[in-house]
């Protein structure tokens, strides 16, 4: 492919789609005369109905076909709807055995999706720079350079995915929540299979979590720099604000750390965010509704599950929090790509979590559904592997769903992700001959935060990435594709 020269007039550069991240999202960069950016945006170009969906289903099923807004996901929803469902049912608490299933399926899911986002998306960029090759700077080249890396990209995630199909039945898409409870306990073949291995993957992500420190040591200014900015964070803490990433209340913090509201129980959701729609995206824009548009967006997934916890309840992912949050020199860790270090940590927890639930003996429990009186509304918050996820129902008398609102992670995150696009693009492009090593920048930024666009959204299909370089007056000046 020849350059892209840069002209003279004002034009529009196109990313569409953004690679590397799941489902499809474009990125448009309007530069001035001079070349310098003057406005950019991450657009989600996908539709998503799911919230009409289901509209006029029976609320138990409602689990079950959620989760069908993505493959890569799914047992985010499905917990968070099955949660929301207990509220319906009228059940406040469910059975120990109950309420450890879901939570070793939950740690679980969040192992393997973390560690699909951490190894198999960005660290063809972190280990082979942002403007290798394009034929090399994916997983396979990084199998290739770095062997090791290729292993634990594999069996790791492979150990996530059968503590799923452990508790669910299978890997993708399982079926474990009913309101009330859960359909079945852990067997003792499953879960001594799951222990044999459960000590060797807590191995790895340790391993996994110094090589990348090794990273962030040898190129410092990056990683401090690049797309960051202070900002607001928002997750789920348990008691005593120490990290639980399947239940809990709300905290939101500001950029000094203090707290902006905390305590807050999910069928109050309503009360401190507000969501906002722009006409150029189809993924809304929530902010804190005490501030405004401008001030009051926040960020969520591992970097402020760290920040807004005061400690992680399991030893060796407790030291790690404690080494990284040194990082903020008495403050919080802002770094953009700190991501990747913050989900390094979460992985460490998830896996020693999973021990400790494997070695309990309520998992073999046989008392498995509670019952309570019917109510007219269910609301869940949980924390999935990319932030904080919000699942909101209404249902009739009749049983049947009559409104649904899902506020996912993703979501969450959409004005701090248009704001690290612009602060990449004006620091790397303005100026700057366009290349796609250059135009790779801005999708490692969203990479950070490990967007989710089809939770966000709902389409099919499969695209190049194509960059179209445009005058103000809409004339084409050059293309390029990359299949």
């Amino acid at each position: 492919m020849s350059d892209i020269q840069v002209s003279q007039a004002p034009r529009k550069i196109v990313i569409d789609p953004v690679t590397r991240v799941e489902g499809h999202g474009k990125v448009t960069i309007r530069l001035n005369e001079a070349g310098e950016v003057e406005q950019a945006r991450f657009h989600i170009v996908e539709f998503r109905g799911f919230e009409r969906f289901i509209q006029g289903r029976l609320y138990w099923e409602v689990p079950v076909i959620v989760q069908r807004l993505c493959g890569i996901c799914p047992v985010s929803h499905h917990l968070g709807a099955g949660k929301a469902m207990d509220v319906v049912a009228g059940v406040d608490r469910l059975t120990p055995t109950a309420e450890k299933m879901r939570r070793l399926m939950h740690y679980g899911q969040i192992l393997q999706s973390n560690a699909l986002n951490f190894f198999h998306l960005a660290s063809p960029d972190l280990l082979l720079g942002f403007e290798a090759p394009v034929a090399q700077r994916n997983i396979i080249g990084v199998i290739e350079a770095f062997p090791e890396v290729g292993k634990w990209a594999i069996f790791i995630r492979k150990f996530g995915q059968q503590v799923i199909a452990a508790t669910g039945g299978r890997r993708i898409h399982p079926r474990l929540c009913i309101p009330g409870g859960v359909n079945q306990n852990l067997s003792v073949e499953n879960r001594d299979a799951l222990r044999n291995d459960i000590d060797r993957i807590i191995g790895w992500c340790g391993e996994a979590l110094e090589l990348h420190k090794s990273f962030v040591r040898s190129h410092e200014q990056l990683h401090e720099s690049f797309a960051s900015f202070p900002s607001s964070y928002m997750s789920l803490v348990g008691a005593e604000d120490g990290m639980d990433l399947y239940d809990g209340t709300l905290r939101a913090i500001d950029a000094a750390g203090q707290p902006i509201f905390e305590g807050v129980h999910p069928a109050q959701y309503r009360d401190v965010l507000i969501e906002e729609v722009r006409s150029w995206s189809y993924m809304k824009f929530p902010h804190i509704r005490s501030l405004d548009r401008e001030t009051g967006w926040y960020r969520v997934g591992p970097l402020a599950q760290l920040n807004c916890c005061a400690f992680i309840p399991t030893p060796l992912a407790e030291a790690a929090r404690q080494d990284f949050m040194a990082q903020g020199h008495g403050g919080l860790v802002h770094a953009t790509l700190a991501y990747h270090w913050a989900r390094l940590i979460c992985m460490i927890h998830c896996a020693e979590t999973v021990k400790n639930l494997l070695f309990d003996d309520d998992l073999q429990g046989t008392d498995l559904v509670v019952t309570g009186e019917r109510r007219p509304e269910g609301v869940s918050i949980i924390e999935a592997p990319r932030g904080t996820l919000i699942h909101h129902y209404a249902v009739d008398a009749n049983d049947q769903v009559t409104s649904a609102n899902l506020i996912v992670s993703t979501t969450n995150n959409n004005e701090a992700m248009n704001r690290s696009v612009t602060k990449v693009a004006q620091d790397y492009l303005s100026g700057h001959e366009i290349t796609e090593g250059l135009l790779n920048h801005i999708e490692v930024a969203i990479r950070a935060y490990d967007p989710c666009l089809s939770c966000a959204t709902h389409a099919l299909g499969d695209m190049p990435l194509m960059v179209t370089l445009e005058d103000a007056d809409g004339s084409v000046i050059a293309t390029r594709v990359k299949q």
